[in-house]
């Protein structure tokens, strides 16, 4: 798929949504728009609490987009949800979030930021919210994969 010089797919994928396709984890999460830009204003996961201002609004417009029936915005909305509790994750098992020191990958430390974890924990019961959705589900069931 053609994109730009910042690797962003020329593609608006609210007109052709037929152009999308579900990836592994959290993959395109910077690529399709207009749902980045509409998506990452919203996400943060500084602390519990930009936590869960950031889920409860990434998950309104889960719905807003549900509403619409486009799931293109569901699953990329699911994607920042998912990669908020990722990247909050690392943080919270990892000091100063690096996984890796010299190319060699740390031991894990439980848990060197229990503020991260809080933060983790959000995002997660709000991804399964948003994973267990019916309609998300059914279209998901439907959506041709990579």
């Amino acid at each position: 798929m053609p994109a730009d010089e910042n690797g962003v797919y020329c593609v608006d994928f609210r007109e052709h949504p037929e152009y999308y396709r579900i990836d592994r984890g959290e993959q395109g999460v910077f690529k399709v728009e207009p749902y980045k830009s509409e998506l990452l204003p919203l996400w943060g996961y500084a602390d519990a609490g930009t936590a869960a201002e950031s889920a409860v609004a990434i998950r309104e417009r889960f719905e807003e987009y549900r509403e619409r029936g486009e799931f293109v915005g569901m699953d990329m909305a699911r994607k920042y949800l998912r990669m908020g509790y990722t990247r909050a994750m690392r943080y919270a098992r990892y000091p100063g979030g690096r996984k890796y020191v010299d190319g060699e990958e740390r031991d894990p430390v439980e848990w060197a930021d229990a503020e991260k974890r809080r933060a983790a924990r959000i995002y997660w019961h709000a991804l399964q919210s948003v994973t267990a959705d019916s309609v998300y589900r059914a279209f998901r069931e439907r959506w041709p994969r990579v």
